[in-house]
């Protein structure tokens, strides 16, 4: 098995930090100001308190996975799974609220959201090829 090499190495824990920065600052106002960001994201108001909840579970979800991405900094080899996981979390949420943007369901505030997700999903995909590469396992 070769090693990662250390440029790669450092590239990737920069590109887990920005991962967890961006799940948490989302993942705060979520949390904290839940009615307000689902106003943001959706354009309209979020009055139920059952969904109120739910929806502020979904943040504490987020919140979660940005500490896995601090994780994955520590040592980006041995914590592939969680990447794995918020990479499919990622990239089904950006699905998900594409196609809730489709249906006019959204503000554009979601293309945001959409972009950023989808974008982290492909430099995911490029760790796991380097990984590959490297002779790691994947999971």
């Amino acid at each position: 098995m070769s090693e990662m090499p250390p440029a790669s190495f450092r590239g990737f824990r920069i590109l887990f930090v920005i991962a967890a920065i961006w799940n948490f600052a989302g993942a705060l106002p979520g949390l904290f100001d839940t009615a307000g960001m689902f106003e943001r994201e959706f354009g309209r108001a979020l009055t139920d308190p059952v969904m109120v909840a739910v929806y502020r579970g979904a943040w504490g979800t987020a919140f979660l996975y940005g500490f896995g991405f601090l994780m994955a900094v520590r040592d980006p080899v041995r914590h592939a799974g969680i990447v794995l996981m918020g990479g499919a979390g990622k990239a089904l949420f950006a699905l998900n609220l594409y196609f809730m943007f489709q249906a006019g369901w959204t503000s554009s505030f979601a293309i945001v959201v959409i972009g950023g997700d989808i974008l982290f999903v492909l430099l995911f995909a490029a760790y796991f090829v380097q990984l590959k590469r490297a002779g790691h396992s994947l999971l």
